[in-house]
């Protein structure tokens, strides 16, 4: 995605109302969200589905790193080659 562009980007919700097409195209050409204002202040966030389920899956990512991020400020960490030789033996596996 692209860096913002106010000009093109922040639109009114009138401006949507009178030219929805224009700007749902814009918004999938672009790959840039719009942002709707109401009474000059922002109000919402248009996004592009493929945008929006990137957005998802980041979120969905971030959701899943955060307890192995906690472990580590928490130095709950180990160091590889232990955890490795401690699976093996756990397993059974030689070397």
């Amino acid at each position: 995605m692209s860096q913002i562009s106010p000009l093109e980007d922040i639109r009114s919700v009138t401006d949507l109302k009178r030219n929805t097409r224009e700007i749902l195209d814009h918004l999938h050409e672009s790959g840039r969200p719009v942002f709707l204002t109401v009474n000059g202040r922002a109000d919402s966030v248009l996004l592009d589905v493929r945008a929006y389920e990137k957005l998802l899956q980041a979120g969905n990512l971030a959701q899943l790193l955060a307890p192995a991020e906690r472990d580590i400020v928490g130095g709950k960490t180990r160091p590889m080659r232990e955890f490795i030789e401690e699976f093996k033996r756990d397993r059974k596996i030689p070397g």
